[in-house]
Formats: C-alpha cells, structure tokens, sequence
C-alpha cells in the first residue's frame, strides 16, 4: 500500500514540474545566501538544500548559492570544487577587487552553482563598513557582541561578490534577485541595495531575532506579543545590534517575507513590518529512499539503535521495541526539549503500561569525544551483561554537571533499569554519519524510528517533523510551530492515526501539552502492524503536500513583489 502511495506521488509530482516550468517567475538570475550554505549548522541548512532541485529546475546554471568559507583545513564534503567556472571573473575578482572566492557545485539534488568567500581580509573595513550602515541606514551596531561582526563581514562580502559578477557579467539590462535568509545577511541586502538600485532584493527572517530572545529567556512571548515593543525589548535583553539590523533589512528589502503565519504576526508586532508574502518551507522527496531500499534503511536504522541500546544498557533489547525520538537545536525550553522528557517520564510511570520504549534525544551539544568504552563493544560487537557507567548517554560531555538534559534526567528518576519500560538515552552530537558510535546521517537513523515528538514553545516553522512524516514516521508537534499551524489547515491534528499530533500549547498549559504527548504515544504503542502501515501511509500523504513543487509559487509571488518594486528604480 505504501509503495503504491508513493509511486502516485511521485507520478504527480512529475506533472506539476511541467505546468510549473511554464511560469518561472520574473527572473533571469537569481543568487541566494545564507550562512548555511555548504555549512549545516540547522534547518535553514534543509531549507536552501532541498529547495535547491526546484530553482535548479527553474533556473538553471542562471542560479548560483554563495555561502562562506570557513573551512581553511580541507574542504566541505558537500561542496565540489570546480577551478574551471567562472575563471575570468575569479581572476579578475581576486586581481582587482581583493575578493577570495572558490567556485564549485553543491552536492546536492540539483547540483546548483555555489560561491564560497572568504570574508577575513574585510575585518579593517568593518568600523567603515558598520558606519555607513548607521548613515544610510540606520543600523546601529555600537553594542553588537558575540556572531555579530562575523556574520555581517561575510554578508558584507556576499553584496561583494554580487557587485562584482554584476558588473563583469554586464547584468544591467538583465532582471536580477537576491534572497538574504536571516539576519546574518541583512548586510548584504542593504549593500546591494545601495549599490546595485536596479537589483530586486528579497530578505527572509525564519526567526525574528528578538523574538527566539524573548522566548529563550523564559518570558511569555505569545500572551502579550501585542504589548511588546521590539525596539524596547531588543534593549532590555541587549540584542540592540541584531535587532535594528533585522529590522532595517526587513523594512528596505523590495520583498520581506518569512516562513509561516505566526512568524508573520510575530514580525508584524517585533520589527513593525508585515511580511509581503509567507514563503513556508517544503521539503523534496528525492531525500527519501525509495522502493525496496526504504525498508532495507529502516532495518538497518533500528538494528543500529537497538545494538548502541543493548551496549549502553547491558540488557538485550526487544525486536518490538518502540523507539521515539526528538531532536534540533539545543533550545532546552524552545525546542520543547523540557517537555519531551517529562512526557516520557509520564508515560513510565503508568503503572500498566507495557509497551519496551527507548525515548533518543537527538540533540547537539558541547561534547568533546564518543564514549570508548561503547565505541568498543559497538564497533568489537563485545557482549555486555551490565550497565555502563552513566547509561544515558552516547558522547562524554565536557560539562556533564551543568548540562540542562542530563540535569532533567537525573531529576526526573530515570533509572534505565531493565525492568523500566521507558528509557532515555541521550545522543549529544551532529548525526553526520563520523560521530563515532552510530556512523550514520540523521536521516539514516530518523528513517528507524516509530515516532517522533517535537513539542516546540518557538518554532517559527518546523522542519523537523516535516523530515519525519516525510520519511513515514508520526510525529507530535504543537501548534505554536508554523508547521502544526500548517498542518491543521489540511487535517484535524487531533489524532495520530492522521500521521500528525498537533497539541495546542500556550505559555500556561506546560502539562497539558506532556499529558497530551504521553497519551498520543501510547495509543500508537498499542497498534497492529497493520494500523501501523496506515499510519504511515498517511504520514507519505500528508508530505506530499509539503514538497517544494508545491510551494515554490509562494516564492514565484515573492519575486514578482520584489520585481515590482525594484522596477521602478530601473525608469
């Protein structure tokens, strides 16, 4: 059933690219950036990597990437470098504009140009650079502190790179646009604004930067969202820098738009601009195996977990285990990670509930090396009949004491005893197939899972559990991310047989939402098989409506705004 499912999918999929192509917007050349490109840090990473088929399909070799290069030992493994593009332009670039670029394809579906640059060399311009952003602008960088210089040195150097194959090229009767994604980058939108008046300029906020601070700073962001006032707030939680820069770029760009509806009224009430358009994020099937090697993946996804499980804890682990898992950025409180745990500790102490449950937190920390001994028995498959010290985690950590999961572990009682029916095990590093004890991608290993619980307090939109639905497996989401609001436009949400949980959650119903989590869990453990499948099978349609085929229009609205607007410049 699955299988044909997909087959339809797919088949449908192929016709909407042929109506698609047709209307390709208003574009000759579009570049974007971000400082995700070829450097996967989150989910704008997935954003730009799974849209990048469908511009490459629009676009051609007339789309380029420009990401930063930050790598001076060795080169990224998703970044092919190709001295034999562009050689005239580089050449000339390096020569006469002191602009370091090194040139390839992303390796990715699409394979789309990308630009990486070095942005050191403008750290002695950056005093000049920051004032003529205060004089034309009015960004005011006096208290910036921490990412800030880095990010916007290398924005600055993107505007660079786009000035320069600008010029070389002779763009200037072409139509040009420029996407910016995140505050990192609005530099570089307001650069060419400047500099390049006839270039269509779009900025994208996925997170407005004060408002993630409001929330990560345990303030009820949405019950009196109304009543802030984002310049006041930015300067009460010292984001000043960030804040009017985000700001700035958002109120100039020809197209502002951002990820989803609540992220817009979040912008609309924060930085006093509604975005033009949201632009919600999709996702492309071609990361998803297919056929026969779909199932095969998922075996080997659960005989790996089940084997790290079985070293950790000293016991042998049933086939029938139900594996769940949550993951993302260490966002302790946004992110939901708080609740997750306590939702698996509901769910252990149900005195009848029987269903074997090993609950992964999928989460980056600050680690500093796999544990040796669970290396050993995993990569030696050495029998262990006991416990290993600490039977909660993968990777030692460098402040195991202070760390805010291990904390809430500990508190909460987990024990990880056999005789326990819900274990958590902790996985505190990048799932990027060289972590040491797993060896495989974050893909490889979602694709194993049963379930997944992402019950986020801020998520502007959510791509985490579209990933997982993506890839057949429930999730749990809520609908203060802009995926469950998404969600719940095309189903009720309210049931896991539908493939999606979508809890309502506030910033008063903490134990709402965990007693919401534990009981959607448990009606999924107590399934057939069968029912199973059809869960799955709802989880493949649902996705379906999520690919980018579908919501690259929303882009294609985005740039015949921002053209609309850049056009009357060119008079």
């Amino acid at each position: 059933m699955i299988k044909t499912l997909r087959t339809v999918i797919f088949t449908a999929r192929s016709r909407v690219k042929g109506v698609m192509n047709k209307d390709i917007g208003t574009f000759e050349y579009v570049f974007e950036s971000s400082w995700e490109v070829c450097n996967k840090v989150g989910g704008i990473y997935t954003v730009l990597s799974t849209r990048a088929h469908t511009m490459h399909d629009l676009f051609q070799d007339k789309l380029m990437f420009i990401g930063p290069d930050i790598r001076k030992q060795g080169t990224s493994l998703d970044f092919n470098p190709d001295n034999t593009l562009f050689q005239d332009w580089i050449s000339y670039a390096e020569r006469s504009e002191g602009l370091r670029i090194k040139m390839g394809r992303w390796n990715i579906p699409g394979f789309p140009f990308v630009a990486l640059v070095d942005f050191t060399p403008f750290y002695q311009d950056r005093d000049s650079l920051f004032y003529a952003m205060w004089e034309d602008f009015q960004v005011d960088s006096m208290r910036a502190y921490g990412d800030y210089d880095e990010s916007c040195l290398f924005a600055y150097a993107v505007g660079k790179v786009i000035e320069s194959y600008y010029r070389f090229y002779h763009l200037e009767e072409k139509k040009v646009g420029v996407i910016f994604n995140e505050w990192m980058l609005g530099m570089g939108a307001l650069y060419v604004r400047k500099h390049l008046p006839a270039v269509s300029t779009l900025f994208i906020t996925h997170a407005t930067s004060i408002g993630r601070s409001i929330a990560g700073n345990n303030k009820p962001l949405y019950t009196y969202m109304a009543q802030y006032n984002g310049d006041q707030m930015a300067a009460e939680l010292n984001m000043q820098a960030k804040h009017s820069l985000e700001k700035q770029a958002a109120h100039y760009a020809d197209c502002f738009t951002t990820v989803s509806d609540i992220t817009a009224s979040e912008a609309t009430h924060l930085l006093g601009k509604t975005p033009d358009v949201v632009t919600p994020n999709g996702f492309e099937q071609n990361f998803v195996p297919q056929n026969g090697s779909y199932e095969l993946k998922r075996k080997v996804a659960r005989d790996r977990l089940r084997t790290v499980a079985e070293k950790l804890l000293g016991y042998p682990v049933s086939e029938n285990t139900l594996f769940v898992s949550t993951s993302g950025r260490y966002e302790f409180r946004n992110k939901g990670i708080d609740v997750f745990l306590e939702s698996m500790n509901g769910l252990r102490l149900e005195p009848d509930y029987n269903r074997e449950t090993i609950a992964f937190v999928l989460v980056p920390a600050w680690m500093f090396a796999a544990r040796a001994d669970l290396k050993e028995a995993v990569c030696e498959n050495i029998q262990i009949t006991t416990p290993m010290q600490t039977p909660f985690l993968t990777h030692w950590l460098n402040n195991m004491d202070e760390d805010r999961i291990m904390n809430k572990i500990f508190n909460l009682g987990f024990k990880n005893r056999k005789e326990e029916k819900v274990k958590i095990i902790f996985v505190p590093c990048y799932l990027d197939g060289n972590d040491g004890i797993f060896n495989k991608s974050y893909y490889d290993i979602l694709i194993g899972m049963d379930v997944t619980v992402y019950p986020s307090y801020y998520e502007p939109w959510g791509y985490t559990p579209l990933e997982s639905i993506a890839f057949g497996i429930p999730t749990i989401t809520t609908d203060l991310a802009g995926f469950g609001l998404w969600v719940k436009k095309n189903i009720s949400g309210e049931r896991i047989e539908e493939g999606v949980v979508v809890t309502n959650r506030t910033d008063d119903n903490y134990f709402e939402v965990v007693n919401s989590i534990s009981r959607a869990v448990r009606i999924l453990s107590e399934k057939s098989f069968d029912e199973i499948e059809q869960v799955r099978s709802a989880c493949f349609a649902l996705a379906s409506k999520a690919e980018w085929e579908k919501f690259i229009v929303h882009y294609l609205d985005a740039f015949r705004i921002a053209d609309g607007k850049s056009s009357k410049r060119r008079i």
